[in-house]
C-alpha cells in the first residue's frame, strides 16, 4: 500500500503509516535485520525467515512503498536498505525496538551469519 500524501506529516512519514508498516512480524524483524546489516538483498532475507522469495518480496515492496526502505537493483539481486531520509524520530523508534528487543531478530540473525559462513552464498 503506497504512502497516501493525507496521512503524512511535514516530515515525510505520520505515525499511523509507521505502526502500520510494523504491525506485521516479518516487515518488523526483516526491517530490524536490514537496520543492523546495513543492507541485504532478498535472498539473505529468503535465507534468515525460511520463507519463500515471492513472500519476503511481498513484505519488502510493502516497506518500500511506505518509505522505509530503498531497493537496489544489482543484477538480478535487489539490495535493501533503511531509507537515508527517513525523520530522526522513526530511527529513534527503530533504535529502541532493537535495544529492547532483542530476541525477536536473534534467530533470523544467526541463519544470516551461518549463511555468511556458507563456502557458496546465494547473492553475489
Amino acid at each position: 500500500m503506497p504512502v497516501d500524501e493525507t496521512d503524512e506529516q511535514s516530515a515525510g512519514i505520520s505515525p499511523t503509516i509507521l505502526f502500520r508498516a510494523l504491525s506485521d512480524e516479518l516487515r518488523l524483524i526483516a526491517l530490524l535485520l536490514i537496520r543492523h546489516k546495513n543492507e541485504l538483498c532478498v535472498c539473505e532475507l529468503t535465507d534468515a525467515f525460511e520463507v519463500s522469495q515471492p513472500k519476503v518480496s511481498r513484505h519488502l515492496a510493502i516497506l518500500r512503498d511506505y518509505g522505509l526502505v530503498t531497493a537496489e537493483r544489482r543484477g538480478q539481486w535487489v539490495y535493501y536498505s533503511i531509507n537515508a531520509s527517513l525523520p530522526m524520530w522513526v530511527i529513534r523508534v527503530l533504535d529502541e525496538t532493537a535495544a529492547h528487543n532483542e530476541a525477536l531478530i536473534q534467530s533470523p540473525l544467526a541463519r544470516l551469519r551461518a549463511l555468511a559462513e556458507h563456502p557458496a552464498p546465494k547473492c553475489p
